[in-house]
């Protein structure tokens, strides 16, 4: 496979499974704020494309940037670290 350039990659929850080879994942960060240097957390959720429909509600995954697929699919389900209980 040839090398392609630095490809931003992700690691969240898996929030919704309802769509035909598509999941939501919700990412999670933590920060300090600059003015008050207390911890933050901030979310955001990311539509990824999920080739054999795998996934399930709960399961961590890593995921990546990738070329726009849809409307709002701009990334890829690469591997389910942990599935969901």
């Amino acid at each position: 496979m040839t090398e392609r350039g630095k490809r931003k990659e992700r690691v969240g929850t898996v929030v919704s499974d309802k769509m035909d080879k598509t999941v939501i994942v919700s990412v999670e960060r933590h920060f300090t704020h600059t003015s008050y240097d207390r911890t933050m957390r901030s979310k955001n959720k990311y539509v990824a494309h999920d080739e054999k429909d795998e996934c399930k509600i709960g399961d961590k995954v890593r995921i990546v940037e990738t070329r726009p697929l849809s409307k709002t699919k701009r990334w890829r389900v690469t591997e389910i670290l942990e599935r969901a209980r």
